[in-house]
């Protein structure tokens, strides 16, 4: 320790001298456990650099969050400390960069937050994880030179939004003003939902911070949210924003139904999207395998009511028993008609009247008069009764040429 003050006293102390000459300078920091070094150096820079940003940083900055808040595990290192199992067992501490590993993309944005600690001057950093290998956190942080770049750290088990509790009172900064990275979005275990309910920007990276682009999709989202810092809003891992509130609306009722409009459909992947809520709340996905309707009968631009089902896989909800709604100005041009299924061969001998009857282990006409209408739906395949059919009809006294032309549909029939 007294070596690592020393070390950054010098290098405070050449920082000053240069800063005084105008001279440009760089550092190349190679090993990850002493990056806390360069978190102190931006703490003496930050006061000089003050003093030299325009009006137009200064506005730009104003829009970043007052506090971003990191979850650890599968945030923003892997594995989760408890699959360390053997280590455990072994009652051995983890090796930061051996045993654990921080996402690539994670490392590069906090380095690039350390090399400009002028854009960032008024922004904290703190971290706030449930794990119960409190110990294991601590030691890592202090591995990977993270300890000293966090203005706060809050790690033990128990309630997430103890953790913002605690940040929000020892900050002073309100949850409006903060954002949240975190790999677990509802459920049980989920933390995006609770926290995004006390008013926090969340921001769900179910693969952990392995790209940079989820920091800055997050970042222009914060921006566009700031200006109404509505509860309940997360920011999916893509960059697309859905409304928890509604979302566990749906998730605890889900009989209830909603009303949305189609807003795409891919016939040849048998799935589409659903347009519903207001602007910051996300199309739902929804399989043709979920339609009540037949699959020709829903259109891009339907309006369609629907349930919403929480597929847990996915961490996402999808839209179930979706059905097109009815257009009361298109009424007078329908009618109903009892209607019944039949594949040929079977309803080509019905449509050209030579099967009166059809059984099934019940019959399906008798209970109506003579004269009634129905409609006859005819499958696409063929029924495999192994010509059970011709015998049947040969027996009655036809010949070939007549059976084939009963089993061919008359005119104005089609499959």
């Amino acid at each position: 320790m007294k070596y690592n003050q020393l070390l950054i006293s010098s290098l405070a102390s050449l920082i000053s001298l240069l800063w005084s000459k105008n001279t440009l300078f760089s550092f190349a920091f190679i090993p990850t456990n002493i990056l806390y070094i360069n978190r102190s150096i931006s703490r003496f820079s930050t006061l000089k650099s003050r003093n030299v940003m325009n009006q137009s940083t200064l506005q730009s900055e104003s829009n970043f969050p007052e506090l971003i808040v990191f979850d650890l595990d599968n945030t923003l290192w892997t594995p989760e400390l408890y699959q360390l199992r053997k280590l455990q067992s072994m009652n051995m501490k983890p090796v930061a960069g051996r045993d654990v590993k921080l996402f690539p993309a994670a490392a590069s944005i906090i380095k690039s937050i350390q090399l400009s600690p002028e854009k960032w001057s008024n922004t904290k950093f703190a971290v706030a994880s449930r794990t119960k290998s409190v110990q294991w956190a601590h030691h890592l942080l202090k591995e990977f030179g993270l300890h000293d770049f966090f203005d706060y750290i809050e790690i033990f088990p128990g309630d997430k939004k103890q953790h913002f509790a605690n940040l929000r009172e020892m900050s002073g900064i309100s949850y409006q003003k903060m954002m949240f990275f975190d790999d677990s979005r509802d459920g049980r275990f989920g933390n995006c939902v609770p926290v995004s309910q006390l008013g926090v920007l969340s921001v769900h990276t179910p693969k952990g911070i392995h790209e940079e682009d989820i920091w800055s999709k997050a970042l222009n989202n914060y921006r566009e949210w700031s200006t109404h810092s509505t509860p309940n809003v997360i920011v999916e891992w893509d960059g697309s924003i859905t409304n928890s509130g509604q979302f566990q609306l749906a998730k605890e009722d889900s009989n209830k139904r909603f009303d949305g409009v189609v807003k795409m459909i891919n016939y040849e992947r048998s799935f589409g999207f659903i347009r519903w809520g207001d602007r910051n709340t996300k199309d739902l996905f929804f399989h043709f395998s979920n339609l009540i309707d037949e699959v020709d009968s829903i259109e891009q631009g339907d309006k369609v009511s629907f349930a919403v089902k929480h597929e847990a896989t996915q961490g996402k909800n999808a839209a179930i028993n979706v059905k097109v709604s009815k257009d009361s100005s298109d009424d007078a041009n329908k009618v109903e008609m009892r209607a019944f299924s039949m594949n040929l061969p079977f309803a080509a001998l019905l449509a050209n009247e030579y099967k009166t009857l059809e059984t099934r282990n019940g019959t399906m006409f008798t209970p109506y008069p003579e004269g009634t209408k129905i409609l006859l739906h005819v499958g696409q395949r063929l029924y495999p009764d192994g010509n059970k059919h011709v015998k049947v009809m040969r027996s009655g006294g036809l010949d070939d040429q007549e059976i084939e032309k009963l089993k061919k549909l008359p005119p104005g029939f089609g499959k």
